[in-house]
């Protein structure tokens, strides 16, 4: 198992498709690009293909992609308006994010980052608020990039110190991919019990 795992992850297309999820997790977010992001960089430290810098590279860029996407549908499609987004606790969240990035936009874009539904949000009101492109993609990027060397590194890290070979390492890695999620998501409930 572990010279298949390491076969497909030397293959050019792996890349490829470690940028697809992470691209498409930037819109639909059961699309796991976190998982996808640790685990490939669980079998980089395994295995050496793909490098590790590829795929924080691959996956930062990927999700700068698909913030840069959300921000231009927020800017030009004006979500605030959507019949989806109609119910009070999303139009709070949206309007809690345009008035964090007009004030603190370094940190309200990299916190996002690291929660799912929280980018998503981020990114469309920073375009439907029309936060100045010069301003607001360089601080998405830079936290996209921060984003997928945490994810990675969090996969090789596992990887270089369970014993078991390749498919241990990726399971734990993404046990703990998911684990850093859904302890980023308790600590927001028991920060904010109203939302």
């Amino acid at each position: 198992m572990d010279e298949l795992i390491a076969g497909l992850a030397a293959d050019p297309w792996a890349l490829a498709l470690l940028a697809g999820l992470v691209f498409a997790d930037a819109f639909l977010v059961v699309v796991p690009g976190e998982v996808a992001v640790t685990a490939l960089g669980a079998v980089a430290v395994a295995h050496g293909l793909p490098p590790l810098w590829a795929v924080i590279v691959v996956g930062g860029a990927a999700a700068f992609a698909g913030d840069v996407c959300c921000y231009l549908v927020g800017r030009h499609l004006h979500p605030q308006r959507w019949r989806i987004l109609q119910r009070a606790s999303l139009q709070r969240a949206l309007d809690a994010a345009a008035g964090r990035l007009r004030t603190h936009a370094a940190t309200a874009v990299f916190t996002a980052r690291f929660i799912p539904f929280g980018r998503l949000a981020v990114n469309l009101s920073a375009g439907a608020a029309v936060v100045p492109a010069a301003r607001y993609l360089p601080i998405a990027g830079a936290a996209a990039l921060a984003w997928s060397a945490f994810q990675a590194l969090v996969g090789g890290a596992v990887a270089a110190v369970v014993p078991g070979g390749t498919v241990v390492a990726v399971l734990v890695s993404i046990v703990v991919a998911v684990a850093v999620g859904a302890t980023v998501d308790l600590v927001i409930a028991r920060l904010r019990p109203g939302a």
